[in-house]
């Protein structure tokens, strides 16, 4: 750890600064002291890993599958070992104790380092950011891997703070939590609620579950791994990540060419048992894409899940609401939770749902919570698993300001802008990671981080061997950029949901979509193609 970042004021001078110690963040470290640039990286919590630093919630766990979601540098796998197919938050906090150790990060890192403000000096071409507690830095080069999920949304409920229990949200789960033979409610019905509610209503008294829209969760099939099936693994590892990097998703599963219309119904039937019976992502990613853009395919998609998950509520009235007859929206629209006992935690006797279409929750009281129909239910813990302001949210809240003086923020009060998911007008030499406009939340992250980083890293060389002074994306090249990902967007059933892809789960913020839609291996393709020519941006030599 550099001394003079911790405890002097005066700006300490590196090519790259980093922000954010997440996948994206430590890839990016590691793959510049490879290149031999000066880098430092700036984290706001006390270790590595991101959003599994922040992540303490109960039933905390990823969802995509091992071997896919890790690194695919070989002196961390080779001597890491996975005991579960969807590894938990504990084992993610273990796993990258291991990164720090075999890498050796921890030295170019500053933690608890909140940065809270940057702005970059024209007349130098630097960065000059600021933090929380003091720190200073001076950079070149500026690597945003703030993440896609990082700020928590608080929605605007009516007298909020006068609850007198406890009140959490999922983002900042306390050491201690008042859910053990208590009354409990949860509100939401997202990644974060399916795998809290799956612990919570086994330990709580009583626990309701507030749900505005049921989630269309796919069965996670969990299952330990042996130490020999991880070792003989590993044979594969090297063209596993290859095949990774040249799928859409970053997941390694064998998608079908041609039409689903050219299957019979028997054919269809069998190999959506069989991708089902694969769990995890099996369903829909390893399926026919036409369910995304063909409304008779993808209700066909909504009834087959429907008929394999009615049957585990035995509640009819649970069941007519968490598993309606028709779709509460087309099917893979919105993210899809991966669950392990979900419906049957629902169904329990001691769980009850309110529909918060049907009835609204009006206010909060000291007590709990009242409802539109003037039933105030009591609670000792309110847990909100209200999920984030996701893509943008991030980049918005640390005031980084370019070079005109306007921050994310101001630059994007009416919509997104930026140019290959990369780069964004007014702020030379800065580039983003994981980020809005690139394949984010479509893909596996540490696959897609790993190309995108890839593609930094190139650049970087370049702009270093050929002594340009900075590189800035355009604003025509930013306004075909969106344009095209909102032409593709249009031609499937994506804008047909609310979502937070289309950023629609935060009030007023603009609604369109926040991904490239293409995949990782065209997107790759994209990068690299314009910037072997800056095409869409202006270069000062």
């Amino acid at each position: 750890m550099d001394a003079k970042i911790n405890g002097n004021t005066e700006a300490t001078e590196f090519d790259v600064l980093i922000i954010g110690a997440g996948f994206g963040g430590c890839y990016s470290l590691y793959r510049l002291r490879q290149l031999g640039f000066k880098v430092h990286l700036l984290e706001a919590g006390s270790t590595l890993g991101g959003v599994w630093h922040w992540n303490n919630y109960p039933g905390a766990r990823v969802d995509s599958e091992i071997p896919y979601y890790q690194f695919s540098i070989p002196q961390v796998w080779r001597t890491w070992k996975w005991s579960e197919r969807f590894p938990s938050g504990d084992e993610l906090k273990a796993y990258f104790k291991h990164v720090d150790t075999t890498l050796d990060l921890s030295k170019d890192i500053t933690y608890s380092a909140n940065v809270v403000e940057g702005h970059y000096i024209e007349s130098v071409a630097k960065w000059t950011i600021s933090t929380e507690n003091g720190h200073k830095v001076r950079c070149k080069y500026l690597i945003c891997a703030t993440g896609s999920s990082f700020k928590p949304h608080y929605p605007d409920f009516k007298n909020l703070g006068m609850f007198r229990g406890q009140l959490i949200h999922s983002t900042s789960w306390p050491a201690v939590a008042n859910t053990n033979n208590t009354r409990v409610a949860i509100i939401g019905s997202g990644a974060t609620a399916v795998q809290c509610t799956q612990e919570i209503a086994k330990v709580a008294a009583h626990l309701t579950v507030y749900i505005r829209t049921a989630s269309i969760s796919l069965p996670m099939f969990q299952r330990s791994l042996s130490e020999l099936e991880e070792r003989v693994n590993k044979s594969t590892y090297r063209r596993m990540f290859a095949h990774c990097r040249e799928s859409k998703s970053g997941l390694g599963y064998d998608v079908p060419t041609g039409s689903i219309h050219d299957l019979t119904d028997k054919e269809r039937e069998d190999l959506w048992e069989e991708l089902w019976n694969r769990g995890g992502f099996n369903f829909n990613q390893a399926n026919y894409r036409e369910f995304l853009v063909d409304q008779k395919v993808n209700k066909l998609m909504y009834e087959f899940w429907a008929k394999k998950t009615r049957p585990r509520l035995k509640d009819p009235v649970k069941a007519a609401f968490l598993v309606p007859q028709k779709a509460p929206f087309a099917f893979g629209t919105k993210r899809s939770s991966l669950e392990q006992d979900y419906y049957e935690c629902l169904d329990q006797a001691n769980v009850d749902i309110v529909d918060l279409k049907a009835n609204p929750i009006r206010e909060f009281t000291e007590k709990g919570i009242i409802s539109q129909d003037g039933v105030e239910r009591e609670y000792d813990t309110i847990v909100m698993a209200t999920g984030f302001d996701a893509m943008t949210g991030s980049l918005m809240n640390m005031n980084i300001h370019g070079k005109d003086g306007l921050t994310f923020k101001e630059r994007w009060k009416n919509g997104v802008f930026t140019h290959l998911g990369l780069c964004s007008s007014g702020f030379p030499n800065l580039f983003m990671v994981y980020g809005p406009q690139a394949p984010t939340a479509f893909t596996n992250g540490p696959v897609f981080i790993e190309s995108q980083v890839d593609i930094i890293m190139d650049l970087l060389e370049r702009l270093r061997g050929e002594g340009i002074k900075s590189i800035e994306a355009r604003r025509d090249a930013e306004e075909k950029w969106k344009q095209a990902i909102q032409d593709a967007n249009s031609q499937t059933l994506l804008p047909l949901t609310d979502s937070w892809y289309m950023g629609a789960n935060i009030p007023g913020k603009p609604r369109e979509q926040l991904n490239y839609l293409g995949g990782i291996q065209e997107y790759e393709r994209e990068c690299r193609e314009a910037l072997e020519t800056f095409q869409g941006f202006d270069i000062v030599h």
